[in-house]
């Protein structure tokens, strides 16, 4: 099972994301960090990712061979991130056959009726227990 967490700017978010999977779910389970630069794709590797890359390149070629892709609902959403989410990384992220779990924070100007707010460590709480049932088959897209 693959699972790529995509984040960028200072990958705090990627950050405690890696360390909520890699205390939640088994160790055989492979992390892939996708940065936007190489300071959110160190941070996720610190964090316990297996492997991590840098850039547009690797997140268009990454988002085709993971099973899941976890990040920011700005991951699926051109020039978020300041700029550094390119359209051609949303597109790929977006249209990756790999099932999505996108926390709604709301930094992109995007409002998403009937989501709560929520603090950022119950989203990736929440987040990760998602991901538990999608991989014990509990849950359908």
């Amino acid at each position: 099972m693959k699972i790529a967490v995509v984040d960028g700017q200072g990958g705090g978010i990627g950050k405690h994301i890696v360390e909520k999977i890699r205390h939640s779910l088994p160790h055989d389970v492979e992390i892939i960090a996708l940065g936007t630069n190489s300071i959110a794709t160190s941070l996720m590797l610190k964090a316990g990712a297996n492997e991590g890359a840098t850039g547009e390149n690797a997140i268009i070629y990454n988002a085709r061979k993971v099973d899941f892709i976890i990040g920011t609902i700005a991951v699926v959403v051109p020039n978020a991130m300041l700029g550094e989410l390119t359209p051609k990384m949303a597109e790929a992220i977006a249209d990756s056959s790999a099932i999505k779990i996108l926390l709604p924070l709301n930094k992109i100007r995007v409002e998403i009726v009937g989501v709560k707010d929520e603090p950022l460590p119950h989203l990736i709480d929440e987040a990760v227990e998602k991901l538990k049932k999608f991989m014990e088959g509990g849950s359908n897209v």
